[in-house]
């Protein structure tokens, strides 16, 4: 079946999920979730999948090996595909694209590609539009400039970033709730588009060994 709105049980789902993250709310509301939440992503991402490719839906449960915060359900439902990002919740729908997480190897590559002149005013002018599009630039920075890195550096708080993407929300359900939201969220991806095919080309994916 074709996507027709994520179900109208998914805000009260989460504002609960928040209120009691338990297993046994999980428990007695998985229903719940299977039908407003998981089925609907499921299909969101199916009808997206001609374009963008075979997406994925994240599991429910929270890595909870290195977190402080030991509850164990995710407030939100997430999924990917490539490097797009798309997120379900009681705060209604986030999308994203981009290098949400960069190891020492592609941090490297990228601030070489952003030290150069062509490809780093490049980037710059990417970022620009995004931001041009009602998209919002973010990523994990330094708290100062990398070592050797000029102050005076042109693009010195591109060169701070050891993650980058681009992201954008529609708060309430209106949109959510609505058969319309595939076409916004493939709108807002294209968008992000060139910002993924730079990262590609220049950067790429991780040579260190995955722990």
């Amino acid at each position: 079946m074709g996507f027709s709105g994520f179900g109208e049980g998914l805000v009260d789902f989460y504002d609960g999920l928040e209120a009691d993250n338990s297993k046994a709310y999980w428990t007695d509301h998985k229903p719940v979730y299977e039908q407003h939440v998981r089925a609907p992503m499921e299909a969101l991402m199916a009808e997206l999948e001609p374009e963008f490719g075979a997406g994925k839906v994240f599991r429910p449960y929270r890595d909870l090996r290195f977190s402080p915060d030991k509850t164990p359900y995710k407030t939100h439902c997430g999924a990917i595909v490539g490097g797009y990002y798309v997120q379900a919740g009681a705060d209604g729908i986030m999308v994203a694209g981009g290098y949400y997480h960069m190891a020492g190897d592609q941090i490297r590559r990228y601030r070489v590609a952003v030290d150069e002149q062509r490809r780093g005013e490049d980037l710059r002018q990417r970022l620009a539009r995004l931001a041009g599009a009602d998209m919002t630039v973010a990523g994990d920075k330094l708290a100062t400039r990398p070592r050797g890195v000029d102050p005076g550096h042109p693009r010195l708080e591109l060169l701070r970033h050891r993650s980058i993407y681009a992201w954008r929300r529609w708060p309430g359900e209106e949109l959510m709730l609505s058969p319309e939201l595939p076409d916004a969220v493939a709108a807002s991806w294209r968008a992000i588009t060139p910002l993924i095919e730079w990262l590609t080309d220049h950067v790429g994916p991780s040579d260190q060994p995955r722990r």
